[in-house]
């Protein structure tokens, strides 16, 4: 249930009409309350206060109809310029960015800002009596209507200025960076050489599963189709602990699993019913596209994604893969001194219990790297800039085999790059940063001819 209201909330939190319709709520809260301050405290005809509007019943209501009438023109406006930037956002950079601009919280502001200030416009609008008998103008109501407009002229010029700034391709990757950087920080907080002693990586004791494993064991299949968003790992390990079971859990947030394909693999069979079935496919959130919650590989292929577009001949920006490739450096360089969760959970009398499929660091590499190294075999810029950032990872990368993982990926690099640079000068450029990821990977000091004559 936990991890349902978290995802609930993770959604409800990035939708665009969130923000605007809480500002709409409190408009029209404070619609019923400031009249209420005028009638009672405010409005007397032998009393007035200088800063509260003077005018007559016509003048309010021209006032206040004004106010509306331009707010939600505005609120138009502002509207198309979304769906413009959105689509610009979309075409350049690619649709699953989109979900980026919508959670920019200034953006959502500005249009609740401009429907809020309409919602409460109108319904004061409806307090203004100019009958004889029950003569009523609230003043300080009016008032309030005019600084809202005055400041919502004030959040529109904000707005142009950041819609202008929101399209630099330098601010997008930035702010897909952040949400990179607060993904790592959430889902791998202990970095190594803290906390418990656990091995960097799966812990490796076979003796803990049972020998009749691959026999007597039940699968459970998805209710449904999709991408596998999050999972309530305690919930998960509770399952397991009350009903003394091993359960495999062959998916990590971010795989796509089909209806009916196979959730879970549960030991030992027998003890699986349609009722344990309905819990096991409960804690596991299912959606129609990845999320940041529990998927940092996500938003690794964001930046990707951006990289790959700014390499295409269509648009032909390799300034925008480099910067790419810059962060994704920096990002690595985190995870390498991160402590990989391991694959297998023990409960409190150290049973094992569950078996996942955990994120590892050069899974973290294959992801960054492969569709740029892919795509820019013929940009010798990007390539030398892939390698030069490998190095940089290498060096603050503290296990062997991480380090490995990155000298394999200078060498596809490499070599993939041996037919596709014809100037002499590219090719020494690249024989140079090969040799400093070797170096730097304590590996023997490799030189490699890239004359293609060499590999025919």
């Amino acid at each position: 249930m936990r991890i349902k209201i978290l995802n609930f909330w993770y959604h409800l939190h990035g939708s665009f009409w969130f923000v605007p319709a809480l500002m709409t709520v409190a408009a029209i809260f404070l619609s019923q309350i400031i009249p209420e301050i005028d009638k009672h405290f405010l409005y007397r005809d032998d009393t007035q206060q200088w800063w509260v509007y003077s005018g007559g019943p016509d003048g309010a209501r021209t006032v206040l109809s004004v106010i509306a009438a331009s707010m939600i023109s505005v609120a138009g406006v502002v509207f198309s310029i979304t769906i413009v930037v959105l689509s610009l956002a979309s075409s350049q950079f690619g649709p699953r960015l989109i979900k980026n601009f919508m959670n920019v919280r200034a953006n959502q502001m500005v249009l609740g800002t401009f429907v809020a200030t309409f919602t409460y416009g109108i319904l004061v609008l409806r307090t203004v009596n100019a009958s004889v008998e029950a003569r009523f103008v609230p003043g300080l109501s009016v008032t309030i209507a005019i600084v809202m407009s005055l400041f919502g002229l004030g959040v529109l010029i904000y707005f142009i200025h950041t819609v202008s700034e929101s399209i630099q391709a330098q601010n997008i990757i930035a702010r897909v960076r952040r949400d990179l950087e607060n993904a790592v920080d959430r889902i791998f907080p202990e970095k190594l050489g803290q906390g418990s002693d656990l091995s960097h990586g799966p812990i490796k004791r076979d003796y803990d599963i049972p020998t009749t494993c691959d026999s007597e064991v039940c699968q459970v299949k998805a209710e449904c189709s999709g991408y596998l968003q999050a999972v309530d790992n305690e919930a998960l390990m509770r399952i397991a602990v009350k009903e003394d079971l091993l359960i495999h859990l062959g998916h990590r947030p971010g795989n796509f699993i089909t209806r009916h394909g196979v959730l879970v693999t549960v030991w030992p069979g027998d003890r699986v019913d349609e009722k344990l079935s309905k819990k096991i496919n409960a804690i596991i959130i299912m959606g129609a596209e990845r999320t940041l919650e529990q998927d940092v590989e996500f938003a690794i292929s964001q930046l990707v994604e951006i990289a790959v577009r700014a390499l295409s001949p269509g648009i032909n920006d390799p300034i925008t893969a480099i910067t790419c490739i810059d962060w994704l450096g920096d990002i690595l360089c985190q995870l390498a001194s991160r402590k990989m969760p391991s694959s297998h959970r023990y409960d409190q009398h150290n049973s094992l219990r569950v078996i996942c499929k955990p994120f590892t660091f050069e899974g973290m590499v294959d992801a960054a790297f492969n569709m740029i190294r892919q795509n820019s075999r013929s940009v010798a810029a990007v390539s030398i800039h892939l390698l030069e950032t490998i190095a940089i990872v290498a060096a603050q990368t503290p296990t062997k085999k991480d380090r490995a993982a990155l000298l394999r990926h200078a060498s596809l690099v490499a070599h993939g790059c041996k037919e596709s640079f014809s100037a002499d000068d590219d090719r020494k450029d690249l024989e140079k940063r090969y040799e400093a990821v070797v170096k730097t990977c304590n590996g023997e000091p490799a030189s490699i001819a890239l004359n293609p004559e060499t590999y025919s």
